[in-house]
């Protein structure tokens, strides 16, 4: 059956009145452009939905993120109910004495999508598309790996950007020199501590951290913790490709402006689904933060996931780390960089 809005709209009204949960819910504000948004669907970041000529069905988050294409009615249908059911929930938990705004927010969605329709409920926990359950985690510690980072990094500390590199073969040494670092450094094994009491001419702990990184390996990735590289530097995908690199993951933190980015690129290609820059802060619990269905719809059920196991994490940036840590395998060693054992190098130009 073609969507229009009558279609819709029909089968919005059956839906709800076969349902106490959606009694006064309303069918998201509906239009032909995503022009419309500001003035059909109000608020930023409620659902909008663009219908065309040909009955396919876009959804937006505001006038420039398109969250989901569609054919398939009860898909749409679907979406519109994720909408009002995370409203009602946001409304019940808020006011639920002895528990914080968010801590019931994802099972109470999932609880309602269940009792509206059951598959439903399980498309929602899967985070994806089709109600598949990704594996289950193994039971450790959510910040063991990645997460316990998280915090810091949101305040720039030790360092603002995190960068990872996988490949057949990578050595974080050759990445670290690609990038700029100092070579008798880099070969001698100079850990963090060393490099955070020289004394020298009188500089300060910053302007030491902003000349200095630090890089291993961990798991199956190589990592570099940087505020930033010198100029002129070629650390492109193309010399990353020379080096055995298929995928790079880079997080990058400005605390100053609340701006916390996420990059991932495989094999000179991001993924993006042709968002552009992807920011952290487009994610909020219980909402799937990308593309529904596209490149990065494992991330979503990543996410997902990390948000029904582990209710106790009331940080999205620790709940967004254990997802990319569950998803791509991304660690730190937590030891060696806190304890300042990690191996860390100046760039070359601060020795010159």
């Amino acid at each position: 059956m073609q969507i229009t809005e009558h279609t819709l709209k029909r089968a919005w009204h059956k839906l709800a009145a076969g349902s106490d949960l959606l009694d006064d819910a309303m069918l998201p504000p509906t239009g032909t452009s995503p022009d419309q948004y500001a003035q059909r669907a109000g608020d930023p970041g409620g659902l909008f939905l663009v219908l065309d000529e040909e009955g396919t069905v876009r959804g937006y988050h505001s006038p420039y993120q398109e969250i989901f294409t569609t054919q398939d009615l009860d898909q749409v249908l679907y979406f519109a109910a994720e909408e009002a059911v995370r409203n009602l929930a946001e409304h019940i938990v808020a006011r639920s004495p002895g528990h914080g705004p968010v801590t019931n927010l994802v099972t109470g969605q999932a609880e309602m999508l269940h009792q509206i329709n059951p598959a439903w409920g399980s498309r929602f926990r899967s985070g994806g598309m089709d109600g598949t359950r990704t594996a289950q985690p193994r039971g450790r510690d959510p910040l063991e790996r990645l997460a316990w980072i998280a915090g810091a990094w949101r305040e720039q500390d030790p360092y603002t950007n995190l960068a990872f590199f996988r490949g057949e073969g990578i050595s974080a040494e050759q990445i670290a020199l690609l990038h700029g670092a100092d070579p008798e450094q880099t070969a001698t094994g100079t850990g963090l501590s060393d490099l955070r009491s020289m004394d020298g001419a009188g500089r300060d702990y910053w302007e030491i951290a902003w000349e200095t990184f630090c890089f291993g390996q961990a798991g199956d990735w190589a990592f570099l913790m940087y505020h930033e590289t010198p100029p002129g530097t070629r650390a492109d995908s193309a010399a990353l490709s020379r080096l055995g690199v298929t995928e790079t993951v880079r997080l990058s933190a400005c605390a100053a402006k609340a701006i916390y980015t996420f990059d991932y690129t495989r094999d000179g290609r991001r993924i993006d689904d042709d968002w552009g820059v992807l920011e952290l802060i487009w994610y909020n619990r219980g909402r799937a933060p990308y593309y529904r269905g596209g490149q990065l719809d494992f991330l979503n059920q990543a996410i997902r996931r990390a948000e029904l196991d582990h209710p106790e994490l009331t940080d999205e940036f620790e709940l967004y780390f254990h997802a990319l840590e569950t998803a791509l395998g991304l660690q730190l060693p937590q030891q060696d960089i806190q304890e300042g054992t990690v191996q860390a190098a100046q760039w070359a130009r601060s020795n010159g």
